[in-house]
């Protein structure tokens, strides 16, 4: 990793820090091509601890315990992120949607409808996806992401559309929040909006205060700029609410102020 995107990388969480202050670790991600070397320090689950981690899990340890960590198709035993991430070619049950028939669909027609709208890298594209704290990353990263409540994640909606205005679009089936925001975003190519799947819950421990906001690398400086300028602009976090103007007591308070003034002679 060069000098320049290292201090891009210190910019953008000093940036996030100060203005939307999250609970947990902004976190980088990237996707490794096949034959890529993975980035030095990088734990894969695999061979540091002999586990096998999902996607999710893999967020929320790097999120929360600020580790670096990479998965590939000898770590990640959720079927439905080893295919979508291209980790394993898709069998005919897989694109049936089998795993979704009773759990999230009533009928096999609306899970293989299901399955059909997951968002997939072609096989064989990536060997991993590998995570880190914006901090602690030492590597470029292709998706930006972070987990927030829904006002901080208004507040990076704010800053993304600041340069540009219009609207962001997100799709979402409330199922593999994994794929939403790392392929979905590469594959769009702009900022989204993610709503934590359940796996994520489970697995990963989203709560269910947050939301995740993501975004390409290549938007940073946006990002930046807008935080910056809907900050001058008067958008804020922690939001700053209307608490001026004389408040109503309660009627024994009001009674009783009227006493004190009374005696202090202010009546």
């Amino acid at each position: 990793m060069d000098d320049q995107t290292a201090a891009k990388l210190r910019q953008l969480d000093d940036a996030i820090t100060r203005y939307v202050r999250p609970d947990t670790f902004p976190i980088a991600i990237r996707m490794v091509r096949a034959g890529e070397a993975l980035p030095d320090g990088v734990r894969v689950p695999s061979q540091s601890f002999g586990e096998n981690w999902i996607v999710c899990q893999s967020i929320g340890v790097a999120r929360r315990y600020g580790w670096s960590i990479a998965v590939g198709r000898r770590d990640v035993i959720c079927p439905l992120a080893a295919v979508a991430f291209g980790f394993r070619k898709p069998n005919d049950e897989a694109l049936a949607g089998y795993t979704a028939v009773g759990m999230y669909c009533e009928s096999e027609q609306a899970a293989a409808s299901l399955e059909a709208a997951t968002w997939r890298f072609e096989p064989g594209t990536y060997d991993y996806v590998c995570i880190a704290p914006l901090s602690r990353a030492n590597f470029e990263p292709d998706v930006v992401a972070l987990y927030a409540n829904s006002a901080q994640v208004m507040r990076l909606v704010n800053a993304a559309l600041y340069k540009h205005g219009g609207r962001l679009e997100s799709t979402t089936s409330g199922r593999l929040d994994c794929a939403d925001i790392v392929i979905q975003t590469m594959t769009t190519d702009a900022p989204k909006v993610i709503i934590p799947c359940n796996g994520d819950r489970v697995f990963g421990m989203a709560q269910d205060t947050e939301m995740v906001f993501t975004f390409p690398w290549h938007h940073t400086d946006e990002i930046i700029g807008g935080l910056e300028g809907t900050q001058k602009g008067g958008v804020r976090y922690p939001i700053p609410v209307a608490m001026r103007g004389t408040v109503t007591m309660p009627r024994r308070y009001q009674e009783l102020m009227s006493h004190l003034k009374k005696r202090d002679g202010d009546e």
